[in-house]
């Protein structure tokens, strides 16, 4: 789960500049936190962005829908689909190129454009996305399920932008999960104040789903999902409540994992490092996979104690899990890192690249400090 509420603070101090999550100086080791993901601009008049899917489909011909967009949908075997959404990914001879993620009712949405290095949009688009994306595959992810695969063929880049539904079903190999089994055994009343919670949450109507999760864990103790959600209901008003729903949540089922990302956010707004670095790993022990946060949240952790190799380890796995820079500051942190290392070459490198994807404007601005204050250095070191 890595949409976490986005933060502008200080990453670290370096060569008296600081490399920041989004270019605000605040003071210094406060942790940022991993932002949402940025929804890209539109491309054009009608894009999907101004009318919706329908009226984009409406309005394109024929030939632009080839390239213009993918859209599928995301269904989980005998279960209802989890709140939270799921990763799906395009993957292209082993490399992942883009992530997005579901809506509540399972839906989700391919934007070609966005893909690193996408071709334009000026072109043959047909052949061009023909070339780029035939015979790569689209897999969701979610912890504890195995997802069925739909291969981008030729038919669905020229003729269908659906491209059908990526089923997940739960693996029983799996030692970790990220929707609990505690939910099947809870009795009639709480089920029925978790499905009514999960209602006023699509209603945006959070003060009574928060009641409803209530009467849901008092009726079962040992609901984990429910003890997760009210934590996350929590996290605003009341960090302190939302550890103890976190910490239910993990003790009502040891292969629940989510609760030990959130719980890994919690630790970093204190600072409490060591904290960070426990917490990951336990989430680490279950699903060796990690997420994004959790990769983000270890190499920071490891970098504010000094343990610079696994810093840059973690920093490099989100990076490669993450190549649309979801997470904003996760390059610049890695930069930080070897920086530190003393290897300002490559922390030149990362820095630069954070300047094809952040848009112009105050942040790109600091950051071209930053790149200018690194090449001072380098030059006097030699």
């Amino acid at each position: 789960m890595f949409a976490i509420s986005s933060s502008r603070n200080t990453l670290v101090c370096l060569f008296a500049f600081c490399f920041t999550a989004l270019g605000q100086r605040t003071p210094a080791n406060t942790p940022p936190t991993v932002p949402p993901s940025a929804r890209p601009g539109p491309t054009r008049p009608d894009s999907i962005q101004d009318s919706g899917l329908y009226g984009y489909w409406t309005h394109i011909t024929d030939q632009d829908r080839a390239g213009g967009a993918f859209i599928g949908k995301v269904a989980i075997a005998g279960e209802l689909l989890p709140w939270q959404p799921i990763l799906v990914t395009v993957s292209c001879k082993d490399s992942t190129v883009y992530t997005t993620q579901s809506d509540p009712k399972g839906n989700f949405t391919i934007l070609p454009g966005r893909i690193p290095g996408s071709l334009s949009l000026q072109g043959d688009r047909q052949r061009q996305m023909q070339t780029y994306l035939e015979g790569c595959s689209l897999k969701g992810f979610l912890t504890g399920f195995r997802s069925t695969d739909i291969i981008l063929t030729q038919h669905i880049l020229r003729d269908d932008p659906n491209v059908g539904t990526l089923t997940l079903s739960r693996d029983s190999k799996s030692r970790a999960t990220a929707m609990s089994t505690t939910s099947q055994n809870a009795p009639a009343d709480a089920k029925k104040h978790w499905s009514k919670a999960g209602e006023y949450m699509l209603a945006e109507k959070q003060d009574k789903a928060a009641h409803e999760l209530e009467k849901a864990v008092k009726a079962f103790p040992g609901f984990a999902d429910a003890w997760y959600e009210l934590g996350r209901l929590e996290m605003q008003s009341s960090p302190r409540d939302a550890q103890t729903c976190f910490e239910k949540a993990a003790g009502a089922d040891p292969q629940y994992v989510p609760p030990y990302e959130e719980l890994a956010g919690l630790a970093a707004q204190r600072e409490d490092w060591q904290g960070v670095l426990d917490d990951t790993a336990h989430f680490l022990q279950l699903d060796s996979a990690g997420s994004m946060a959790v990769w983000y949240y270890n190499a920071l952790a490891n970098f504010q104690l000094g343990k610079l190799n696994a810093a840059e380890t973690s920093a490099t796995k989100l990076l490669a899990v993450d190549p649309l820079h979801n997470i904003r500051n996760g390059e610049q942190l890695l930069a930080a890192i070897l920086a530190r290392k003393s290897d300002y070459a490559g922390a030149l490198l990362h820095l630069k690249n954070c300047l094809t994807y952040i848009p112009d404007g105050p942040d790109a601005d600091l950051l071209k400090e930053q790149i200018a204050q690194i090449q001072k250095h380098i030059t006097a070191s030699n």
